[in-house]
């Protein structure tokens, strides 16, 4: 086997940010260069114009021909006015050019440097990401990094800019009087020179202000994800007590930086104003003595204060130069650990990927922990793929660290893993990723459908080259390879999903999230007629095997108890999910349907007994107690809103109550499900008027509201409604023993007879799984990691005590499969002895990090083996 070209070149972050900035910008910042020197000669001609117009104010200096016309003093002031007022916006539109680019250049060059960042984060060893916690990372990419951008456009063009400007002024000063231009510049090197020192004990102030800050974050991560320690160990006052130490020294910190800055800011502006006392002394004597005229007194002055301004933003400039070389600096430390992933064998895209095909052999490999530890020390292993192998031990044998260094997740300190007589580590990861399938035991997966986890290590994301450096992968989604999973179609590849989700007993979890899932009814039109015969089929079902009573039917004639009472008004599904029937209350059309047919006052009593009821019950009860999840209407810190039925009387009349408070009590009464919550606040004449306003509100609403409901037809799919829904057109009975599991099993075999079952598993594949799969169990997790390994059908999958979660059953069955489709398996977790001797060709027995015996199962399985000890140790 051949190492596949890079097709990327291995790129460090350089140490200096003005470094980073000219590697990925200079094209850029040369043309924010060229507009800054092409506005200088501008600049320079609009200082000039003010003498010119006092000149002509008092008759001096007038041409009497201009352009070949005849101009008097008017038409002369004019004149001038207009050039000014030309000048005035060429000038502006420089600027204006000027700042566009540098904002453009700094928001281009910080999505770099937080692409950069990103990028470092994912070559970091497994070592070092469990050092550092997410808590540093996290707001140095995001919060840290963000000053720059600004910086990083001003970097060239804003100290060429404000520099050339007063050189100019400085000029146009000297030019116009020598004595009154050398006193401007003699204030300028003091300043220059006072104040960057001044500064300096600021920088080193600042650079310790950020790591404290930093550390702060890092012990709020710390807080959150111990809480339960601390308070099992009565820890908050120390937690307190830390915590406020830390707040105390960022006060000081923060409050010498700004008697620092202060002082600094002080000086600047007493210096600033000495030129000024020397211009209306000396100048104004120059003008007495004839030596000077007035006109060029007054250009003097309007120059020296445009000159102010170019200098304070250098004075700021160098202050912001500092504070983000300090801030570049130390974020690029956190992002250089050792032992960092080569990137070029990150983004490499071989021309062709070979399979693996022979052996995986270790020699002399050791590894080390950051920490000291040694989890192995000489290992010399050889593994055939096209073999099954057990590695076993105790939790300090070596065998976590084998399964880490076997999935290229971790490198060995010395020795080489070769496969094929090629080193392991070398090879680009698009082949190590296509041919190695690993998981560990505990999965992790990523927002977004449950397909898009399982088919993530299917799609191919093809990289470009884009302007200015950056790398592009295309914002398709990434296309599936579908001859990876060995298939040829979509068709296909649906099929040997629903196999491998078979194989690891998730199709099961799969058709449940399918029923409670939607239908796309654009791409799925005929999926809807089978659900809708479906649906007639169970009804006749649950009849004959007489379950019906089990199932409340949607009728628009008749009230469903085990509706809410919004979803009886509405009855129907928001098409957006985001407006739940409980929100009807801030719909002023629906108010006044319900003023009209006088069911307000009604609703906000029902309302307030709710609030009463909820107040009186669930006040005290601790966070998170279980009556919250099977009675209460709203959570407990949502408690504080039901306050409106204590601030009136109960007889008070619902006008009388605040328009807040209304709304409030009448959304709470929405949310009413008779036979769940059992409160009696619900007569048979309320019912018919509730079912009369149903009527009431689909004649009379908007179209435009009404086009966003989708009711609940007999004969029609409801495509805002679940597929569960569809099926049994109404609602399973509250309070009925067993109801939910016999309509389970009644749905689950129509599921059967229906042929359904395509439809489900595709609809369940599109449920969302949520930040980090926090929607699935830790069992659905750890499933979908398997499934994903197997889909890509690697020539090596190492499962790293990934099988502990699932039964002994289950392990048996998934043993079975990888044996007749994925030879050279493997998995690092003990087992026991039937499974040894019929899922395993070869154990491999660790013990503090060596090896101490391999084999076949019959060879090893003696009473004096160190196998047979083990399986000894985990039984007792």
């Amino acid at each position: 086997m051949t190492e596949p070209r890079s097709g990327t070149p291995g790129t460090a972050l350089p140490r200096s940010i003005y470094r980073f900035i000219l590697r990925w910008s200079w094209r850029r910042q040369l043309l924010a260069l060229g507009l800054t020197a092409l506005s200088l000669p501008v600049y320079y001609a609009s200082l000039q114009l003010p003498k010119m117009i006092v000149n002509a104010l008092s008759g001096k200096d007038m041409p009497g021909v201009l352009f070949g016309w005849q101009i008097n003093q008017l038409g002369y002031l004019w004149v001038l006015c207009g050039v000014f007022l030309a000048l005035v916006l060429l000038n502006a539109g420089f600027g204006y050019a000027i700042n566009v680019l540098k904002g453009r250049l700094g928001e281009r060059m910080l999505r770099r440097l937080r692409f950069e960042l990103y990028h470092r984060i994912l070559r970091f060893p497994l070592g070092e990401l469990r050092r550092v916690s997410a808590g540093e990372l996290i707001p140095m990419i995001t919060a840290e990094v963000e000053p720059l951008g600004g910086f990083i456009g001003d970097a060239l063009a804003l100290p060429a800019q404000q520099g050339g400007t007063l050189l100019t002024a400085l000029l146009f000063l000297i030019v116009q009087a020598p004595v009154l231009g050398l006193a401007a510049v003699v204030v300028l090197p003091i300043q220059a020179i006072v104040i960057p020192r001044l500064q300096r004990r600021v920088n080193k102030l600042s650079k310790e202000r950020v790591r404290t800050i930093r550390s702060l974050s890092d012990r709020i991560g710390e807080t959150v994800g111990g809480i339960a320690e601390i308070h099992a160990d009565n820890g908050v006052r120390r937690q307190l007590a830390e915590f406020t130490d830390r707040l105390g020294r960022i006060y000081d910190i923060r409050f010498e930086i700004y008697r620092r800055k202060f002082f600094v800011k002080f000086l600047n502006n007493f210096l600033n104003q000495l030129p000024p006392l020397f211009f209306f002394s000396v100048g104004g004597w120059l003008v007495i003595r004839h030596h000077l005229s007035f006109a060029a007194l007054v250009a003097v002055v309007a120059a020296y204060k445009d000159l102010a301004a170019p200098w304070k933003s250098l004075l700021d400039f160098y202050q912001a130069k500092e504070d983000s070389r300090i801030k570049y600096e130390q974020v690029i430390e956190q992002f250089q650990p050792p032992g960092l992933l080569d990137r070029a064998l990150q983004l490499a895209v071989p021309e062709s990927l070979p399979h693996f095909t022979g052996t995986l052999e270790l020699r002399g490999v050791a590894f080390d922990e950051p920490s000291g530890l040694v989890p192995l020390d000489g290992i010399d292993l050889v593994l055939p793929l096209d073999r099954h192998t057990a590695i076993l031990g105790d939790a300090a044998s070596g065998k976590t660290e084998l399964g880490l260094l076997l999935g290229r997740l971790a490198q060995p300190r010395s020795g080489l893993v070769l496969v094929d007589g090629v080193d392991l580590n070398r090879l680009p990861y698009a082949a190590t990723g296509r041919r190695i399938g690993y998981v560990g035991a505990a999965a992790t997966l990523f927002a977004g459908s449950l397909y898009d986890n399982l088919v993530a290590e299917l799609r191919r994301w093809p990289i470009t080259d884009a302007e200015d450096g950056r790398l592009s992968f295309g914002r398709d989604g990434g296309r599936v390879d579908l001859a990876a999973a060995g298939v040829a179609s979509e068709t296909a590849l649906g099929a040997r999903i629903r196999q491998v989700l078979a194989m690891v007993g998730l199709e099961t979890d799969v058709l449940r999230l399918g029923l409670q899932g939607r239908l796309d009814l654009r791409a799925e039109p005929a999926a809807a007629a089978r659900i809708l015969a479906a649906r007639a089929a169970l009804g006749r079902s649950l009849v004959e095997r007489g379950l019906g009573t089990l199932v409340e039917r949607f009728d628009p004639s008749r009230f469903n108890a085990n509706l809410s009472l919004g979803e009886n008004l509405l009855f129907g599904t928001p098409l957006d999910s985001a407006m739940p029937p409980e929100r009807l209350a801030a719909s002023r059309p629906v108010r006044h349907i319900l003023d009209r047919l006088g069911l307000t006052g009604d609703l906000v009593r029902i309302g307030r007994s709710i609030a009463a009821t909820m107040i009186e019950i669930f006040a005290d009860l601790p966070p998170g107690h279980d009556y919250f999840e099977r009675f209460a209407f709203i959570a407990q810190d949502e408690l504080r809103i039901t306050g409106a039925c204590w601030r009136a009387p109960t007889s008070a009349a619902p006008t009388r109550l605040a328009g807040r408070d209304r709304l409030a009590l009448l959304g709470l009464s929405f949310r009413l499900v008779e036979a769940r919550h059992r409160l009696g606040l619900i007569d048979d004449a309320l019912r018919r008027r509730l079912v009369a306003a149903r009527r009431a509100l689909r004649e009379e609403l908007p179209a435009a509201f009404l086009n966003g409901i989708e009711f609940f037809d007999p004969d029609r799919y409801s495509a805002a409604a679940s597929i569960l829904d569809n099926l049994l057109f109404g609602r399973v009975a509250y309070g009925v023993p067993e109801a939910g599991p016999r309509i389970e099993a009644a749905v689950t075999e129509l599921i059967e007879a229906a042929d359904l079952r395509g439809i489900l598993i595709a609809a369940g594949l599109e449920s969302p799984v949520g930040s980090a799969g926090a929607r699935l169990t830790a069992l659905q997790r750890q499933k979908v990691a398997i499934a994903r390994a197997v889909l890509k059908r690697p020539d090596l999958l190492v499962l790293n005590q990934a099988t502990l979660v699932l039964d002994r059953p289950a392990r048996r069955k998934f043993l079975r499969h990888c044996n007749a489709s994925l030879p050279g398996a493997r998995s690092s977790r003990s087992c026991s002895g039937r499974s040894l001797r019929r899922g395993f060709d070869r154990i491999v027995v660790l013990d503090r990090g060596k090896i101490v015996e391999q084999g076949d199962f019959t060879a090893l399985d003696r009473p004096d083996s160190s196998l047979t000890m083990l399986k000894q140790a985990e039984a007792s």
